[in-house]
């Protein structure tokens, strides 16, 4: 009889397992990149695919039409509302002032409480003054979720990197302060991005599902879908490489180096008859990345330049297929 033998389930990298905090993920460490923001954020509609014809020189399929999955990432403007600037803290970097836009869109008010009386010239007035105390200056930027076909209308508000010295981030914040940026002034076509997002809830979970461990024999005590011993008695303690039922997904991750195929102005271009499922049609711009994105539909979406390089890619998008994703 062949040997049963399968890998565990479940990666050690990320303990403990729990759910995220919030659903707009947090990014830690921002990438430099070769436009001023170094960021964007959309919402994911679906998949589909595409034929493409590869273009590389060192590929096995070069010269040939190949099968390309791909996500569709709805990124609508993005609004600057806010300019958060850092100092040295005793324990880090810690929040300097904030300086907010005089005239915020409404529905920044249902998200977040901004003070009655915004002087923000005055304020970017001061922070020039004190620049030498300042570490770092960031964009409070926000969604705009009412222009796509999404249900939600609050926005999610978030904060923006910038690239460069103080004083080019502080005169680029003077310039963004209350105005919109569009996804094609962030990244370009065939480069490579990171993606951010928070996966699938899959709720309270036991070992066999979570780790994959094998099940027990039938006469194993009654029970079937459990670990087996526990551990000794002396310590009493429980191991964390154990495997132990808790929470399933809901998790924040990152994928590396996703190739941005397009970026669109017009949805009717990758819509599929139908729409997409759970999310309808595409409205905005568009971002086409190979492969697939942690999360359902409607998920929130961030993404950053790369941290790791990559060797570049050449394809030729020939075909979007746009059937209908509903089963008919």
């Amino acid at each position: 009889m062949a040997k049963r033998n399968k890998p565990v389930a479940g990666s050690r990298q990320f303990r403990p397992l729990k759910r995220a905090k919030k659903e707009v993920p947090r990014v830690q460490s921002w990438p430099v990149g070769e436009s001023m923001i170094l960021g964007f954020t959309g919402y994911k509609a679906g998949m589909t695919h595409c034929i493409a014809l590869d273009e590389d020189k060192n590929s096995p399929t070069s010269g040939s039409e190949i099968f390309v999955p791909v996500t569709i990432i709805e990124t609508p403007p993005m609004k600057v509302v806010g300019v958060r600037l850092y100092r040295k803290g005793y324990g880090g970097e810690q929040a300097f002032t904030d300086i907010w836009c005089d005239t915020p869109d409404k529905e920044v008010l249902r998200r977040t409480n901004l003070p009655k009386k915004t002087d923000s010239q005055t304020k970017l007035e001061e922070a020039t003054k004190n620049l030498s105390e300042v570490t770092d200056i960031k964009l409070i930027t926000h969604t705009t979720p009412a222009l796509t076909n999404s249900p939600k209308k609050i926005p999610d508000i978030m904060e923006m990197a910038l690239k460069g010295e103080n004083s080019e981030k502080l005169e680029y914040a003077k310039q963004s302060l209350g105005k919109e940026v569009r996804v094609s002034d962030v990244f370009k076509e065939m480069q490579f991005v990171d993606v951010t997002s928070v996966t699938r809830g899959k709720g309270y979970s036991g070992v066999i599902k979570r780790y994959g461990v094998r099940r027990q024999p039938r006469k194993s005590k009654g029970k079937v879908r459990h670990i087996g011993t526990g551990g000794s008695w002396s310590p009493a303690h429980k191991l964390w490489v154990e495997p132990l039922p808790g929470q399933l997904g809901y998790q924040t991750r990152t994928e590396y180096n996703k190739l941005v195929m397009k970026i669109g102005e017009n949805g009717e271009e990758i819509n599929p008859a139908g729409g997409f499922l759970k999310y309808g049609p595409v409205k905005t711009q568009y971002v086409m990345v190979y492969g697939s994105v942690p999360g359902p539909a409607k998920r929130v979406v961030r993404l950053t330049y790369p941290r790791r390089d990559h060797k570049p890619a050449s394809l030729t998008i020939k075909h979007i297929d746009t059937s209908s994703k509903q089963g008919i």
